[in-house]
């Protein structure tokens, strides 16, 4: 009997969920999705509380952070799969959005939404940003040697004890355009590619394991020293690692307004003639709402709310000085700041997966 009983529930609850799945005639919305998972994952299930949309939604692997969305974003471009794109870092979605990826979207959420922080056409929005950060090892870097600025990772001091993620993947990338267009355009050609020469001559490592396994690598001891996003400490943190950050300058002058340390905002954009328009609108609202902002600050990421209102509810996260640069520029220099960091930084001391996807990615 109990044997007829296990064979009878085996048989009939898959009939059950595809039967509730074929009954669920809530509204669909799909979004593509490199925000870390799990934090996606609460800040959407508010969204299905508050609207009784159904979110689907496709996300991307550590390692392939954010490029392996936006290369299927440029696959389907004739077929637009997805409805709404939320992507952790913002120069490969101005990338997109001049690409006719996106489309305008404006609503009274948006209407005096920053121009800093949104395309000129409305076809993509910032919100909740996270800093640029150096990660170390306290217990093996002596404090006189604790970095201030970015130029400081080319001490001879740290020779073999940095490490970078892999920078055609992420925020990473970013990053280094953010260099070259503050360094070569507010001093002089060329600060760039020295900063580059010194991280070579230092014998940085390039992770295929993202801005997380640089955290990973400091806190196994692995290295000492690495580039990386703050919401990755902080999360090592509230799992006991002992790692601290630094919100490092881009030169060695404090006195300097606008010198300090680089934001990456989220960013939320609507897909060109994307199946589910009037859910994605809605869906896009709620992204760039007050209470997504503070649902980010709040969670294990920390991300830094852009309304200044919000921003000054969690100083303990807070930017004293942040980094004054134009995105849309930065994001114009994005392929050549990467080619010219590859051709220097990719040699005998790269990890050999960094030419692979990380394992699971779905990523074209």
């Amino acid at each position: 009997m109990v044997m007829m009983a296990l064979l009878v529930l085996a048989i009939v609850m898959p009939l059950c969920v595809n039967s509730c799945r074929e009954t669920d005639n809530r509204p669909d919305v799909v979004l593509y999705v490199s925000a870390d998972e799990f934090i996606a994952r609460q800040v959407m299930a508010e969204f299905e509380k508050e609207t009784g949309i159904r979110v689907r939604f496709v996300g991307d692997t550590e390692a392939m952070k954010t490029a392996g969305l936006v290369n299927r974003l440029r696959a389907e471009a004739d077929n637009p799969q997805a409805d709404v794109f939320w992507s952790s870092e913002i120069f490969m979605t101005i990338q997109l959005a001049e690409e006719g990826v996106f489309e305008e979207h404006v609503s009274e959420a948006t209407r005096d939404w920053p121009d800093q922080f949104r395309d000129g056409k409305r076809h993509w929005y910032g919100f909740a940003a996270r800093p640029r950060v150096i990660v170390y090892a306290p217990q093996r870097i002596v404090p006189q040697d604790i970095p201030k600025s970015w130029m400081n990772l080319t001490w001879d001091t740290f020779k073999g004890r940095i490490v970078m993620a892999d920078p055609r993947f992420g925020t990473t990338g970013g990053h280094l355009a953010a260099m070259k267009s503050y360094w070569d355009g507010k001093y002089q050609p060329g600060i760039y590619t020295a900063f580059l020469l010194g991280l070579a001559e230092n014998e940085i490592r390039l992770l295929p394991s993202g801005n997380a396994g640089v955290v990973r690598a400091v806190v196994s001891g692995e290295a000492d020293i690495g580039m990386t996003d703050a919401d990755d400490v902080w999360a090592a943190q509230a799992q006991g690692h002992r790692v601290e950050l630094i919100y490092p300058l881009h030169t060695s002058d404090e006195s300097e307004i606008g010198n300090g340390t680089l934001l990456i905002p989220n960013t939320v954009a609507r897909v060109r003639g994307g199946p589910h328009p009037e859910q994605a609108h809605r869906l896009i609202d709620f992204l760039l709402s007050e209470k997504v902002e503070r649902m980010l600050a709040e969670s294990s990421s920390h991300n830094i709310p852009l309304r200044p209102s919000l921003a000054d509810a969690y100083p303990e996260y807070g930017v004293n000085d942040p980094l004054r640069i134009n995105y849309v520029r930065v994001a114009h220099l994005r392929d050549q700041a990467l080619e010219e960091a590859l051709r220097f930084l990719m040699n005998k001391s790269v990890e050999t997966e960094a030419d692979a996807p990380g394992e699971g990615s779905d990523a074209p």
